[in-house]
């Protein structure tokens, strides 16, 4: 009797295993869109002038205009030629595909703007919390990223360079690392 329990919570725990390594699976499968790259991701745009669409496609009227190369958005969905954006101030919609870069930029604390002058997000020598500051950067102030480690990114900004806390910036994931 002591053995068939055994094997029965045995087998349960196999099943269980497996089944927890088919639901990881399918996640890992379910994080990628049409064009076998992650979603979400952080891209930015290309041309100074973009339109954001209501919709996947130019019959769809234009909600918005970008005038910024550069600016980083999260590509949040995909449909044929189509990406749905959504940009640092929760705005979302459609761009065409061809207008995005994967070329990686940030916005320094964009949910601190407003919050007062003496706001700002420290730009460091080293990927050190008590590394020299080199640069104060305003909350909105945009960056070029060069590569981030899980808690720090290289940054430029302005003829600046150096580390900024990941989690003060928006453009990079927690935990996203890259080069």
């Amino acid at each position: 009797m002591h053995s068939k329990v055994l094997k029965s919570c045995l087998a349960l725990a196999i099943g269980f295993v497996l089944c927890a390594g088919t639901a990881e699976m399918a996640a890992a499968q379910a994080a990628k869109g049409p064009s076998g790259l992650p979603l979400p991701r952080f891209v930015t745009l290309k041309s100074k002038r973009v339109n954001l669409r209501i919709g996947p496609g130019t019959d769809y009227a234009a909600s918005w205009m970008y005038l910024k190369a550069g600016l980083p958005v999260e590509i949040i969905q995909e449909y044929d030629n189509w990406r749905q954006i959504r940009d640092a101030d929760g705005t979302e919609g459609w761009v065409n595909q061809s207008l995005l870069s994967g070329t990686r930029a940030a916005i320094a604390a964009p949910w601190m703007k407003g919050k007062g002058k003496s706001v700002y997000v420290n730009m460091r020598r080293d990927a050190l919390p008590s590394a020299t500051v080199v640069a104060k950067l305003e909350p909105g102030a945009m960056m070029n990223i060069g590569e981030c480690n899980g808690d720090w990114c290289f940054a430029k900004s302005d003829g600046a360079e150096g580390w900024v806390a990941q989690s003060e910036i928006w453009g990079a994931y927690p935990g996203e690392a890259f080069k």
